[in-house]
């Protein structure tokens, strides 16, 4: 029987030099989602990609084909997986859109990374009506901790953990500049965090001139060539970098020039990209202070504390969120049973009704063959009302083996069941256009945790 699995990584179990070998691209998604469906006994996938954590969710016969989708693109990844199955595995998935498994708990952007999973599943026809389910309950999850808990009240997000590096460093930035260098989301989220030290300029460079131009719209800054980012690092005394390219971007060979040219006054590099931009060896060099996102994570281990009352609330209702989800599945584990046992049934006093009724053949008026009739199909109804009722408590208290055994007992396991997998009872697909959110950016947004 196909279930749920999840296998992943996060900053909780792996550094950022693991993660950054399985960290994926849009592109990438939707490559890998066409893999995932490949792979033998693989119903349904979903990958969520952040910064912070690479998942798979998977409804299969196993975990393997998510071991294997780490293992064939990292070796490293051994040891520091995490697998779960069935309801651990849409806990998880319940804590993670809620926040609660974040590097900064109660920030907002992971719930829509994850609908943007869910949107990329779905387009690539990779997510069918139970990760539908499945996602739809998350969101519903994460809005119940939003609005009945406090979790989010002056959650500290990474942009405000840069904020406090930069004034650890500085002080203040009054009379400086800002580098934004790439046009990651959570980037321009610190650079305009920043503008609270008193940043006068920010400068905004990029690859494509029409996203810096936009970006620098955004916030207030100015846009320059890329090949202006050595004069643009002299300038500034802050670069936010998250470039989304595969590769170092900012390297010890670069800074040389750079330092040289500042004359040793210090500069920060905050990296907010996974695969890493700035090469790690910048931080061995003078008056270099480069922080990766590791590092913000043991900046942000003391805040944790301070929420620890809403996150007990939350953990609550992810929990009853949990349970009803079971119960809803199981509840649909039943219903094809009921369904194959009560076609079989009727069949049985549809064909021992005909075969009366051809015996006594002329001597019943229509009258009398309604009745006859109407008598076979009382006979299945109270018959099946007692196993009917039986098998839907069962459902609702979450016993999932009393279908199989009703199934055993009656000889069903033979027959077609309607539904698909694990029991589900016929339903339509969600309408693609209503149930996939819009598609995410061409690289992964970073996760704010």
């Amino acid at each position: 029987m196909n279930r749920l699995w999840l296998v992943g990584l996060s900053h909780k179990t792996a550094p950022i030099a693991v993660r950054e070998q399985v960290a994926l691209s849009a592109e990438q998604l939707k490559a890998a989602l066409r893999e995932l469906r490949a792979a033998s006994g693989v119903e349904e996938a979903m990958v969520l990609s952040t910064c912070n954590r690479v998942e798979v969710y998977v409804r299969s016969e196993s975990s393997e084909p998510g071991r294997r989708f780490f293992l064939d693109r990292a070796a490293a990844a051994e040891g520091h997986l995490y697998e779960k199955a069935h309801e651990d595995a849409a806990r998880h998935l319940f804590r993670v859109a809620s926040s609660l498994d974040s590097m900064v708990v109660g920030e907002q952007q992971i719930l829509g990374q994850v609908k943007e999973a869910y949107g990329l599943a779905s387009a690539a026809q990779s997510a069918g009506t139970f990760v539908s389910r499945l996602c739809n309950r998350a969101f519903a999850t994460a809005k119940r901790v939003r609005t009945e808990t406090d979790i989010g009240r002056g959650a500290t997000s990474v942009s405000q953990v840069a904020v406090e590096l930069v004034e650890k460093i500085f002080g203040d930035l009054k009379g400086r500049a800002v580098a934004l260098v790439g046009a990651g989301k959570m980037g321009a989220l610190s650079a305009k965090a920043l503008a609270s030290l008193g940043a006068d300029r920010v400068l905004v460079v990029n690859r494509s001139p029409e996203r810096a131009r936009q970006l620098a719209e955004q916030v207030g800054g100015t846009a320059r060539p890329w090949e202006e980012l050595v004069p643009v690092l002299v300038e500034a005394a802050v670069a936010i970098v998250s470039t989304g390219a595969p590769s170092y971007v900012v390297t010890p060979e670069l800074l040389h020039p750079v330092m040289k040219a500042r004359r040793h006054r210090s500069m920060c590099f905050i990296d907010l990209a996974v695969p890493r931009n700035v090469d790690p060896r910048c931080a061995d060099l003078p008056d270099v202070f480069a922080y990766d996102m590791d590092d913000l994570d043991r900046v942000v281990q003391g805040t944790r504390s301070a929420r620890a009352g809403a996150a007990l609330r939350a953990e609550a209702i992810v929990e009853a969120e949990v349970m009803a989800f079971a119960a809803e599945r199981d509840a649909r584990a039943a219903l094809p049973v009921l369904v194959t046992l009560r076609q079989r049934a009727e069949r049985i006093a549809r064909a021992e009704a005909e075969r009366t009724l051809a015996q006594v053949g002329g001597r019943l008026d229509e009258k009398g063959r309604r009745s006859v009739e109407a008598m076979a199909r009382a006979i299945v109804n109270k018959l099946l009302h007692v196993p009917t009722v039986r098998l839907k408590e069962a459902a609702a208290g979450g016993d999932a083996l009393l279908p199989g055994t009703v199934a055993q007992l009656f000889g069903l396991d033979g027959e077609p069941v309607p539904g698909r997998g694990e029991g589900a009872a016929p339903e339509a697909a969600p309408p693609r256009a209503a149930a996939a959110p819009p598609a995410p950016s061409p690289s992964p947004a970073p996760e704010n945790r």
